[in-house]
């Protein structure tokens, strides 16, 4: 079938990208489901620093590439042997697909599946193969290399969200509540089960605890919509941007703190007394992750959810891992089990306590996607959601 989505061709054109147009719209060739797989009319993606790092090169992926992975949808129809869904199941996309079967998937955490990370590096489905392609293209299996001689496109972390139908395996799904606004639904599929996974699985946060968020994002409102959920008895937000910090402090945050401050660190350790239980890290730099590591208290715990350049490098005095009794974590799809997580993060919503509604800045057309990008990179928008 022939629909229209976002195709990137090269990474690092410069912004404004509404002048340099990275994202073209173009009308692309989407093969059926095969086996284990289904096909998916998209209702709602979400922009994500994933879908930026991806256009500005910060990750690098096969290109050509038809972008998104923050969505949901319908499923209109069934590959061979799929039996977890049935025609007319709304859906959340996930960014990383599990086998099931790996050494990951065998102890309960499918975020680290081996086979889910090789097919999302090499552009394809679970399985290897690639269901994108031009009008004179044939969708089939082949390497990157082929792909690009033959027409074939790549998938973007199994998903390629930014079209109107998507062909994704199964293991890249969650069935959802049918009666969730699509724009609310989509978020649910990384930045809420990010931000707050990262605060309910992997670290765990206490009732009583003292926690700050270092990015306000998609991602790290998400975290500090968990901490307070959690019952953390100090929310301390941290970023650059005056009207997020504003929105912090509406959503349960109980300090806000300026990062651009040259006094921000000292400012956050007089606030905690010395230093929170708990810091997440939520705006992919190592400036970032340097700060919520130097707020987090002795005995305490940083957790790490950004995706920095691959060759970004951070130092720490390694001596305050055993001095202080440190715990330094990262933390990929929030350590979830999307398939048993999603649900109760979409029952915390649906119960007032995890407000994730609050997050959308605007619902704009796939058309100002490259516009959206802009507003992205500039920090002016919390979650932009396309509507197909």
């Amino acid at each position: 079938m022939r629909i229209r989505a976002a195709v990137l061709r090269e990474a690092g054109r410069p912004m404004p990208y509404a002048v340099s147009r990275p994202l073209s719209i173009e009308e692309v060739e989407l093969a059926p489901p095969g086996s284990g797989e289904v096909l998916v009319r998209i209702h709602a993606a979400g922009l994500c620093h994933s879908d930026l790092s991806a256009v500005n090169g910060d990750r690098l992926w096969p290109m050509p590439l038809v972008v998104g992975h923050e969505a949901a949808g319908e499923v209109v129809e069934l590959g061979e042997g799929v039996k977890r869904f049935a025609v007319g199941d709304h859906v959340v996309m996930i960014f990383r697909p599990s086998c099931g079967a790996c050494a990951s998937c065998s102890v309960g955490r499918p975020a680290l599946c081996g086979p889910g990370g090789e097919s999302n590096a090499a552009g394809t489905l679970l399985g290897g193969y690639r269901r994108l392609g031009h009008h004179s293209g044939e969708p089939r299996a082949n390497g990157a290399e082929a792909a690009v001689n033959q027409g074939l496109l790549n998938h973007h972390l199994g998903c390629s969200a930014f079209a109107e139908y998507a062909t994704v395996s199964e293991r890249s799904l969650v069935r959802i509540d049918p009666t969730l606004a699509w724009q609310e639904a989509a978020l649910f599929g990384c930045a809420v089960i990010t931000g707050a996974g990262a605060v309910i699985n992997t670290a765990q946060v206490p009732a009583g605890a003292s926690v700050a968020v270092v990015g306000l994002g998609g991602v790290g409102f998400s975290s500090l919509l968990a901490a307070r959920a959690a019952g953390a008895r100090q929310i301390i937000a941290i970023d650059r941007l005056p009207a997020k910090l504003e929105l912090a402090q509406a959503l349960g945050a109980t300090d806000c703190v300026d990062a651009g401050q040259a006094d921000a660190l000292e400012r956050v350790r007089a606030i905690s007394g010395g230093g929170v239980e708990f810091a997440f890290e939520m705006a992919g730099s190592v400036a970032a992750l340097d700060l919520a590591y130097r707020i987090t208290a002795r005995g305490g715990t940083t957790v790490t959810a950004g995706l920095p350049h691959p060759a970004a490098r951070w130092s720490f005095p390694a001596v305050s891992l055993t001095a202080e009794e440190r715990t330094l974590k990262g933390s990929y799809v929030g350590s979830s089990v999307p398939s048993r997580d999603i649900p109760r993060l979409i029952e915390l919503y649906r119960a007032g306590r995890l407000p994730v509604d609050r997050l959308l800045s605007e619902q704009i057309p796939l058309e100002a996607i490259n516009e959206g990008l802009d507003r992205l990179a500039r920090g002016e928008s919390i979650r932009q959601v396309i509507r197909m």
